[in-house]
């Protein structure tokens, strides 16, 4: 079946095909999963991604949502199983002493990273993977709505966080 102007093709069955229509897509993914898995190789985490969304190329759904939505989750989802691979070998590291000077500066980053897990998500695609509402909804599996109202407490705890005595 030809693709239409208004439907998605689906996704190529081989291999420069699938490069070549996942290629538009990994600038984003690399922003994302550098948001979400600071402590992972971002490389890593897209090339994860990828070989996971050639394995399951074939329940891409256009109809379901746009291909970045599609692999930005993919690139969430191998985003969180990095982190939490990595939390677990940081068990058998020891940790280094945090530097004095670092402490007492407004670090959005670390008050991000404080943020609950769905919060989390949402602001570093909003705001850092430049998603709109609608592909941070599909990357979330939720409704525009939900992401909205999301956003919204994940900036009012990070304002109160953030705040500095003036």
């Amino acid at each position: 079946m030809a693709a239409t102007a208004d439907r998605v093709p689906d996704v190529p069955d081989h291999e420069q095909g699938f490069a070549a229509w996942v290629s538009p897509h990994i600038p984003a993914m690399a922003r994302l999963a550098s948001r979400l898995a600071a402590s992972a190789d971002r490389d890593d985490v897209v090339q994860e991604a990828l070989a996971r969304a050639w394995l399951k190329r074939r329940q891409f759904d256009p109809a379901q949502g746009a291909p970045s939505a599609w692999l930005l989750a993919i690139t969430a989802d191998q985003a969180r199983k990095a982190v939490h691979r990595s939390r677990r070998a940081a068990e058998f590291v020891e940790r280094a002493e945090p530097t004095p000077d670092r402490d007492n500066s407004i670090d959005v980053d670390r008050a991000v990273s404080r943020l609950p897990r769905r919060q989390r998500i949402a602001v570093d695609c909003f705001y850092f993977a430049d998603l709109s509402i609608a592909e941070t909804a599909a990357v979330m599996g939720c409704s525009e709505g939900t992401v909205k109202s999301t956003l919204s407490d994940a900036r009012a705890r990070l304002r109160s966080e953030l705040e500095v005595a003036g």
